[in-house]
C-alpha cells in the first residue's frame, strides 16, 4: 500500500517513467554508466532531447550524474526502478494480447497508409 505522505513522490516517479524516451534511456543505463553522447547514439535521440529526459529522471531521483571534466556520466541511482519495469513487462507478457493495434498503427490506417 502507498503511504499517504509519499503520494507526491510516488506520482513524480511514475510521471518520470511515463515517457518512452525516458524508458529507453533507463533501458540503456541498465547496462552501465553512459555519457549523454553515448545515450544519444544508443537511443537514436538528439543530445538536447537526451539531456532534457535525463534532467527529468535526475529530478525524480531515478538517475544520478558524475562529472569527469566537461562530460557528465549518468547511471541508475535507484535499482528499484528496474524491478518496477520488470514487473510491468512480466505482467504484459503474461496477459492476453490486446486486440487493438497500437495507436500509431490505428492512425496510419485512418490516414490510408496501412490496411
Amino acid at each position: 500500500m502507498i503511504d499517504a505522505h509519499l503520494i507526491p513522490q510516488v506520482a513524480a516517479r511514475f510521471k518520470a517513467l511515463g515517457d518512452e524516451g525516458r524508458l529507453s534511456l533507463l533501458s540503456a543505463l541498465q547496462r552501465g554508466e553512459k555519457s549523454v553522447g553515448e545515450l544519444a547514439d544508443e537511443t537514436g535521440r538528439s543530445q538536447p532531447n537526451v539531456s532534457q529526459h535525463l534532467a527529468s529522471l535526475l529530478h525524480a531521483g531515478l538517475v544520478e550524474a558524475r562529472r569527469d571534466g566537461t562530460r557528465a556520466f549518468y547511471r541508475i541511482a535507484d535499482p528499484t526502478v528496474l524491478r518496477i519495469c520488470d514487473a510491468v513487462c512480466d505482467s504484459l507478457a503474461a496477459s492476453p494480447r490486446d486486440p487493438k493495434p497500437p495507436i500509431e498503427a490505428r492512425r496510419r490506417r485512418r490516414a490510408g497508409g496501412e490496411r
